[in-house]
């Protein structure tokens, strides 16, 4: 494989390194965030992305491997259809719909913050997607549930986004049989959902690789090492 050379800003000599495969994980490095100032309670890790990505599986995998240092919370969304909520493609009914699962969302994370209050959260998706399913777009939509944009990224501590298998150009399946997006709509969903968690401070991106067990080792690994990190909240 070819390699690329860099210079060293301090030396001034040539640096080689091997570029970074397709597959290699994307991250926004945490420049100084202060953890202690931010808003009490336990840990949250949002699981995101595409459909067919592959974070539930992931959640469930890794809850395996770390044991009671998390706790899984659900989608509300899977939850609500699962139990019979009708899942409307009419604007007027997505938006009552997109207005329950928010809500659902934010209080299931709520309980499990209360319930486990020494336990990093890991959350199948977060309270920041709604806005790429609004009809009118994502501003609207934190206006419509009384917040903001910031106040719902704030709400989460790190970001692991699992980019959707129909990025790869075939077939994809989703683990979820409530979900039922075409390859496309599974494609511009992605990226709505990338555009609106990219700009969180620990945001990762875990691209699509045509090995299924190669992405859930590097998110798995990615999860590990992020949960060791965080250090035990009392407040």
């Amino acid at each position: 494989m070819r390699l690329g050379a860099e210079t060293d800003a301090a030396t001034g000599q040539k640096t080689t390194h091997e570029p970074r495969p397709p597959w290699f994980p994307v991250v926004n490095a945490p420049s100084g965030t202060n953890r202690e100032s931010r808003r009490p309670g336990p840990f949250r890790v949002v699981l995101t992305g595409g459909p067919g990505g592959g974070k539930t599986t992931a959640a469930d995998l890794f809850r395996r491997e770390i044991g009671n240092r998390v706790i899984i919370v659900p989608e509300a969304a899977t939850l609500l259809f699962s139990g019979g909520f009708p899942r409307p493609v009419e604007a007027d009914a997505a938006r009552s719909a997109q207005g329950a699962i928010y809500h659902v969302q934010r209080n299931l994370e709520d309980v499990q913050a209360h319930q486990y209050p020494e336990r990093v959260l890991l959350c199948d998706r977060g309270t920041v997607d709604g806005g790429a399913y609004w009809p009118e777009g994502p501003e609207d939509f934190y206006a419509s549930v009384g917040s903001t944009y910031e106040g719902e990224l704030d709400r989460y501590d790190a970001v692991i986004f699992f980019e959707t298998a129909a990025c790869g150009g075939h077939g994809f399946e989703s683990e979820n049989r409530f979900r039922n997006e075409s390859q496309q709509e599974a494609i511009d969903l992605d990226a709505r959902l990338r555009a609106l968690w990219m700009n969180h401070p620990r945001f990762t991106l875990i691209p699509h690789t045509v090995s299924f067990f190669r992405k859930m080792t590097i998110g798995l690994g990615i999860l590990e090492n992020l949960v060791a990190q965080l250090p035990h909240r009392s407040d």
